[in-house]
């Protein structure tokens, strides 16, 4: 892959110099694990640089703290008589007010919990009217790309400018039957480029040509307020692991009426308002018409909460502040990358485009899964590598064909093979100034110098080689 050429470098350095004056802002929020130490392959211990908040981010402290405040009085939900589970009840449905206004959801939005924004989408899936027509754009995330299966879908190609997005799905919904129920599934901020959509758009088009929006808010929520009201969308989707909560919990929020008329998308207690026998020795069953009706067997009370402390404590840090922060932590990187020719990051909009802290980049004359695991082991920076679950995607943006081979991960390809891969780095409110800065000296020396050590590929990922240790043991 060919470097870039100088005069793109230095128009790059040029658009991101604003970014990196120190914003005076506040310091990064407290998350767990900001003080562990991992071992270095070359020798000695460096504290983890946790940069990749796009897959998963860590939990807050004060989030764990309040899931911990909590775990004592845990208790049974809406059925019990008890103390703790009258005490529990409240927390649950307390904490779906607070991702109500988070969220700034009208006043009849239902509020569901969920395992994840994957989960979140394949619920509104299996709630589809019969024959509605489902419009997604090939640069989503799996999870937003995947769940349509029993609805027609049309995928629409990557978009090259926001208003192409727009033109383009104002095309494909002109031609549909308008007599129909119909969905587009929009992405907030990519997980590939972190650049921001046009959301308010998109919308808009769509609601001019009789269709409905859901949200995909995994990558924007934890970055940027997300408003249903204000952005006229009729349904948000995210996953508290994104959101700086614990594993297991997600949201789906927004329009009640496609959820009331349809099956439970989980048949069981909870979701049942009343079951009876009937004289032929079937069963009569009336579902509930609140989110209860999606929400069935015994919540995730501890996720749904500490999801709600996420938002709050979110909330209370002021998302100005967040973004400001998270902008100059951008511009550092940005313009640490473009000072090494041989480093392209992948882009839709442009280099000038608004984007949440997540960057993904090829480097010239590297395998990406090598370039990762030479961050791991020899500086101490968790990155990802791969195709990063939105395989059209990222073949689109490294100029793959789309059957050439790839997966989410590293593939079979030795150190220095090229691969239909790139390496993606992200961050959010709880980084500090230091990992991004480790991270760019990390790319300029592996880039300038090579990686210090030997990697063989282990089932399918590039990993250390134990055997180039023993053999330095050996020589001392």
């Amino acid at each position: 892959m060919s470097a870039r050429p100088a005069a793109a470098t230095a128009a790059t350095t040029t658009a991101v110099a604003a970014e990196t004056a120190d914003p005076c802002c506040a310091a990064p929020l407290p998350v767990l694990g900001r003080d562990v130490t991992v071992p270095l392959v070359t020798g000695g211990e460096v504290t983890y640089a946790a940069l990749d908040y796009a897959a998963s981010a860590p939990a807050l402290q004060r989030v764990w703290d309040d899931v911990a405040a909590y775990a004592p009085y845990y208790g049974s939900v809406h059925r019990g008589a008890g103390y703790l589970s009258q005490l529990s009840t409240d927390l649950f449905e307390n904490s779906r007010a607070a991702v109500a206004a988070f969220l700034g959801c009208r006043e009849d939005d239902q509020v569901i919990f969920t395992r994840s924004t994957t989960d979140s989408l394949n619920l509104l899936a299996a709630a589809l009217p019969a024959d509605c027509q489902v419009f997604v754009f090939e640069t989503e995330h799996h999870a937003s790309l995947l769940p349509w299966r029993d609805a027609r879908v049309t995928y629409l190609d990557a978009p090259r400018t926001p208003d192409e997005a727009v033109r383009n799905l104002e095309r494909a919904l002109a031609a549909r039957d308008p007599h129909g129920p119909a969905l587009v599934c929009v992405t907030g901020a990519s997980n590939v480029t972190g650049e921001l959509w046009p959301v308010r758009e998109l919308t808009a088009a769509a609601h001019a040509h009789g269709a409905r929006v859901v949200l995909d808010a995994a990558q924007l929520a934890p970055h940027h307020p997300v408003e249903i009201a204000e952005s006229d969308v009729d349904w948000v989707a995210f996953s508290g692991h994104k959101l700086y909560a614990p594993f297991g919990s997600g949201v789906l929020a927004g329009r009640a009426d496609w959820l009331r008329a349809a099956e439970p998308y989980l048949a069981g207690g909870g979701a049942s308002r009343a079951v009876a026998r009937r004289a032929d020795g079937g069963v009569d069953v009336e579902w509930h018409d609140t989110a209860a009706r999606h929400e069935a067997g015994s919540p995730n009370v501890i996720g749904a909460y500490a999801v709600a402390s996420a938002c709050k404590a979110l909330t209370d840090a002021g998302f100005e502040t967040l973004v400001a922060r998270e902008r100059y932590l951008i511009g550092k990187v940005r313009a640490g990358l473009a000072e090494v020719p041989e480093v392209r990051v992948l882009s839709l909009f442009g280099d000038d485009a608004p984007r949440v802290g997540v960057l993904s980049f090829v480097v010239d004359g590297w395998n990406s899964s090598h370039f990762a695991a030479a961050l791991s082991a020899e500086y101490g920076i968790g990155v990802r590598d791969g195709l990063f679950c939105a395989h059209p995607l990222v073949r689109t943006l490294l100029g793959g064909a789309p059957d050439e081979p790839g997966e989410c991960g590293a593939p079979e390809a030795a150190p220095g093979e090229r691969s239909l891969n790139a390496i993606r780095v992200s961050f959010g409110a709880g980084t500090p100034d230091e990992h991004v800065e480790r991270f760019v000296r990390a790319v300029r020396e592996l880039v300038r110098d090579g990686a210090r050590w030997s990697y063989r590929t282990v089932d399918g990922r590039c990993v250390p080689d134990t055997g180039a240790a023993t053999a330095e043991a050996t020589a001392a």
